[in-house]
């Protein structure tokens, strides 16, 4: 199986390890890539402060993310399961996973990134600011830069198990599995469900939406299922205790919760 997640805007800060190497990074193949984007990124944020947060969406109150950006080449790395914080990885909880449920965390989970294209969770990256909608004056859009390397990377990684996709939508754009593998590829949505003077109503949810997909993915890292098509990861979450209910034809699954927390 192949999990498939977001970054989450907020990083960890610190760090204690050396620079980050490239070289060293899984997915060896966007290594090139890799650079491209880190020097494009390096030389915007060393130059006009002002055009550098213009291109990268900053508000006045995160300006300090551009400095930040200048000196990513020196600043001190950490693994990716450390840097990334938020709801979904909060609710996910890497640190606590059991030594078998970490192990499979390791082979399993891919998180996208607009600066490092995709990265496992031992792989050793600074704190960064650049996400999948920025458009760089020579990389262009990231999601559509990163795609053109994705399709040639990414099919092996998959192998033919699972693709169970959680990414949001920009991070989506990077890579669209194809073929045998899109049918192999289920997504989640996640639904709270109310009722209203006897009627059911069914709401698309957001900060919730990322701690249900954390608890989702760690209660599968938790468990030996190995599901291999989407009709088979709904048969285990259900069994796993969440209500699921299957769109055929499309491979995306609806999770729904009643109690939202």
């Amino acid at each position: 199986m192949l999990v498939l997640l977001p970054p989450s805007e907020g990083k960890a800060v610190g760090g204690t390890g050396g620079a980050v190497a490239l070289e060293s990074l899984s997915l060896p193949g966007l290594t090139g890539a890799r650079a491209a984007v880190l020097d494009e990124l390096v030389e915007l944020c060393a130059g006009d402060e002002e055009k550098a947060a213009e291109v990268l969406g900053l508000s006045p109150g995160l300006r300090g993310e551009v400095a930040k950006n200048a000196g990513l080449r020196t600043a001190p790395a950490m693994p990716a399961a450390e840097l990334y914080t938020g709801v979904l990885y909060d609710a996910l909880g890497l640190a606590t996973l059991g030594r078998a449920a970490r192990r499979r965390a390791e082979e399993s989970l891919l998180v996208f990134s607009g600066l490092w294209g995709a990265v496992r969770l031992d792989d050793r990256i600074p704190s960064y600011r650049c996400s999948m909608g920025v458009r760089l004056p020579g990389a262009g859009g990231l999601a559509a830069y990163w795609r053109r390397h994705m399709d040639a990377v990414l099919p092996e990684i998959a192998g033919d198990g699972l693709v169970l996709d959680l990414r949001s939508s920009s991070y989506a754009g990077a890579w669209k599995p194809a073929g045998e593998l899109a049918r192999r590829t289920a997504t989640v949505r996640v639904l709270q469900v109310t009722e209203v003077d006897g009627v059911e109503k069914r709401t698309v949810v957001s900060h919730f939406n990322k701690a249900t997909k954390g608890r989702l993915v760690r209660a599968l890292l938790q468990s030996t299922a190995r599901p291999k098509d989407p009709a088979g990861l709904a048969r285990t979450l259900r069994r796993l205790g969440f209500t699921v209910e299957e769109q055929p034809g499309v491979g995306r699954l609806d999770v729904l919760v009643r109690e939202i927390h």
